[in-house]
């Protein structure tokens, strides 16, 4: 057996080599492979004792030749095998080829396209490709973490299964289609007068047990090289996360994320239920569950910060589904641990995308991630009456609360405690505005008097703001715009109220 070497990435090289020496194979290996295998003791034929022929342009052309890409074409028939003898070139069984780093290279500080570009591989990608191709006979290894899979093949069988092979194969264009993708993206970037069409590479990462119901079939997909894990983070413990899981998971991620203080977000079918915001995390736990305790029942649980055990503890007996932050503390993982059936996720703080995406029949949406307000400095006092500090800070905390609930979003927000700030009563999903305020006004009972409102869009009438005066609301925050902003305006002056126009929109359907 002829195996072909030729990796960027060396890790497990030596162990690999070694497995497949004991089974008799012969290798090849092409520039720092082969001083690698050299180095470690292992008899090694070079690329070009092979082809006969030097690495040229400063390595940039060394595998490119018809006596390597011949050996890893050929079938296994005669003809193949006499054109293979009459230029001299093995029969190459096995082809272990990872790639340039194109993507670790533009993802550093102060990159230049000189730099980028020459990390673009070349030969490595037809080495993969004509391997993937022909893997009726040959086996092709992208992949370190899959030198194990071949190893076990080949002392169990004796040579690499046509079912590894074909595994092997469709990873290999997988890996191939990513790495193209990544490089047009980033030339798109660089150039983006040429930037005509998009590719978007998917990865399996997970074949989910079902979907929103048991009679849909359902997968998690990582978009690029990856990370691929839920959220980009993994599973600590707990039972396999589902859909309807990481669908919750992310939005109470990406709504607890949005805050600078320490801030728990409980989410319950895609709505937040509860967020609070204090000076440590079993405050915040404590406010974010008393926004709506029965929603938090079966919740899903996303916190900003390292979760401690005490944090955990402010839950008391209320159960959850499934949490993620993006630490836990050693008291916390011990406590958590009694909690088996809790599904517990750790995520990257540091990964935040640009974009996020959504199907529709026949096509793909695509937006830039709503991030909050161009400039807070454009808020703006409209009423008789101007908020008081103590309004703005709840002002501000209910209006990022709002751009995560569904829209028509109407969030209502106070003080709860000195320090504390958290919702109280949360209406959203709903085809008209003040019927959301109703559901608002519903879910925080007693608590609406004093408290604040931050609405996602403007007022069309001012029945929304009538409704709110009515249940004790001292103070709103909406984006203003509408052609009956004076009668919304002349509604708070009528009850006292100050009103705050933002200028920007959130609406999250």
């Amino acid at each position: 057996m002829n195996v072909l070497l030729s990796v960027s990435d060396k890790h497990g090289l030596i162990a690999l080599a070694n497995g497949l020496r004991e089974r008799g194979a012969q290798l090849i290996a092409s520039g720092g492979t082969a001083r690698a295998l050299a180095a470690a003791g292992l008899p090694v034929r070079t690329v070009e004792d092979v082809t006969h022929s030097p690495e040229i342009l400063e390595g940039r052309v060394k595998t490119l030749h018809p006596a390597i890409h011949a050996g890893i074409l050929a079938r296994d028939t005669d003809a193949d095998r006499a054109d293979l003898a009459r230029v001299g070139a093995p029969m190459i069984d096995l082809v272990i080829v990872n790639l340039y780093p194109f993507q670790k290279t533009i993802a550093q500080p102060y990159v230049t396209l000189a730099d980028a570009i020459e990390n673009i591989d070349i030969g490595g990608v037809a080495l993969i490709r004509a391997a993937a191709k022909n893997y009726a006979r040959v086996a092709v290894v992208c992949d370190p973490h899959d030198y194990e899979l071949v190893l076990r093949d080949l002392r169990q069988h004796g040579f690499v299964s046509i079912q590894t092979r074909e595994v092997l194969a469709l990873k290999a264009f997988a890996h191939t289609a990513a790495y193209d993708s990544a490089i047009r993206d980033y030339l798109a970037g660089a150039h983006p007068a040429g930037a005509d069409g998009e590719a978007l590479t998917l990865r399996r990462a997970q074949t989910l047990r079902y979907g929103e119901n048991p009679h849909q079939s359902a997968a998690l997909f990582g978009l690029g090289e990856g990370p691929h894990g839920p959220l980009g983070g993994k599973l600590l413990q707990g039972k396999e996360l589902s859909y309807n899981n990481l669908l919750d998971l992310d939005a109470a991620w990406k709504t607890a994320r949005h805050f600078e203080l320490p801030t728990v977000a409980i989410v319950k079918h895609l709505s937040p239920c509860g967020i609070a915001s204090s000076d440590d995390l079993e405050t915040a736990v404590r406010a974010a569950v008393a926004s709506d305790p029965i929603s938090a029942f079966g919740g899903v649980v996303a916190f900003n910060r390292v979760v401690d055990a005490s944090a955990l503890e402010a839950f008391g007996e209320l159960f959850l589904e499934a949490i993620v932050a993006p630490g836990y503390s050693p008291d916390a993982v011990e406590r958590l641990r009694k909690r088996k059936n809790l599904r517990v996720v750790e995520a990257p703080a540091e990964l935040r995308e640009v974009y996020e995406y959504r199907s529709i029949t026949g096509g793909i949406l695509r937006q830039s991630i709503d991030l909050g307000d161009p400039a807070e400095s454009e808020w703006k006092d409209v009423a008789a009456r101007a908020a008081t500090d103590a309004e703005t800070n709840a002002l501000r905390f209910a209006w990022g609360c709002a751009q995560h609930v569904k829209s028509n979003a109407i969030v209502f927000a106070r003080e709860v405690t000195p320090g504390t700030v958290a919702t109280v009563g949360i209406g959203g999903g709903q085809p008209n505005r003040v019927d959301c305020v109703r559901i608002a006004v519903a879910r925080a009972g007693d608590r609406a008097r004093g408290a604040v409102m931050a609405s996602d869009a403007f007022f069309p009438f001012p029945d929304g703001i009538e409704v709110a005066a009515e249940a004790g609301i001292v103070a709103v925050a909406q984006p203003g715009g509408s052609v009956r902003d004076a009668e919304a305006i002349a509604a708070a002056n009528k009850a006292g109220m100050a009103m705050l126009f933002t200028g920007a929109r959130h609406f999250r359907h």
